[in-house]
């Protein structure tokens, strides 16, 4: 079965879903907010792939899982991250606000960082980047599906809102049906890897969580949005990291996406057991409180 029929639909129906959840005044939390969204931004924009490089170049990652860490590091917030933050009890709006910022500031980072990236680590072996194209496809999957999301919220309120509460319930079981796909393909790879690429990947994501929850607790944002902020910066959006690595049109080598599905599998056990920790901490503190 070839991945991209799966990934690219995938990718479109969870961008259509991330806009029709999406208000215009939603993007007023920037400037009613405002440092708590700048946080979240750094950690997920900047500390992510900084870290994503670091970790490469320490763990001596070969070319296309090197350039594929950074890749999965560089996308924007998962759409379900808005799930996990009503579950930890945080900050619904800010996660929605930030998943959209993000996806919209990426459509720029993404060609910039994985340009650099692709030039030290992956042309002497081959591996180059048509950045146009890049650019064309994330317009294509991502900007598009939220702004057809959007309008749609705005001329159909009612069955924007029933598409919304579908598509997001099919969201993770979608994730998972690609992730076995993917996984049947390439298990000898993903096997013979995974003791230190899974240990890379589960390092990344601790770190950058360990470091948005310290930064988040140093400029004193809220319980609430200290909880989101985690969130956001620790889910990435698998399927676009996917779907660049796979799609003809840009690196066309499913190997590079082995890195986004092994991390998507651990930031979900990871945090979820962030939720329930969280969870029980809130529960220890109501029942002493009484």
């Amino acid at each position: 079965m070839n991945t991209l029929l799966i990934v690219l639909p995938i990718l479109t129906l969870l961008m259509f879903s991330l806009g029709l959840s999406l208000r215009v005044e939603d993007f007023a939390q920037v400037f009613r907010h405002p440092r708590p969204i700048v946080v979240a931004l750094l950690g997920q924009l900047v500390l992510l792939p900084l870290t994503a490089l670091a970790l490469a170049w320490l763990f001596r990652l070969a070319p296309v899982f090197f350039i594929g860490l950074v890749l999965i590091a560089c996308c924007p917030g998962g759409s379900s991250s808005n799930v996990f933050s009503k579950l930890a009890g945080g900050d619904v709006a800010l996660s929605v606000t930030l998943t959209a910022l993000s996806s919209i500031i990426t459509l720029l980072t993404i060609p910039l960082i994985m340009s650099w990236t692709t030039q030290l680590a992956g042309e002497s072996v081959g591996i180059t980047l048509p950045v146009g194209n890049l650019m064309k496809q994330n317009l294509l999957l991502m900007l598009l599906p939220v702004l057809l999301g959007i309008g749609m919220h705005y001329a159909w309120p009612v069955a924007a809102a029933k598409t919304d509460k579908v598509l997001t319930r099919l969201a993770f079981p979608l994730l998972l049906l690609l992730i076995t796909v993917f996984y049947v393909q390439h298990r000898t790879t993903i096997l013979d890897n995974i003791g230190r690429l899974g240990l890379c990947v589960t390092a990344l994501i601790l770190v950058a969580i360990g470091c948005s929850s310290a930064l988040s607790r140093l400029v004193k944002n809220s319980p609430q949005q200290r909880r989101t902020i985690v969130i956001e910066v620790g889910m990435q959006n698998a399927a676009q990291a996917i779907a660049i690595a796979s799609s003809p049109l840009v690196f066309a080598n499913e190997e590079m996406a082995i890195p986004a599905i092994l991390y998507s599998l651990m930031m979900n056990i990871v945090l979820l057991a962030y939720v329930g920790w969280e969870r029980r901490q809130a529960a220890n503190s109501s029942s002493q409180s009484t």
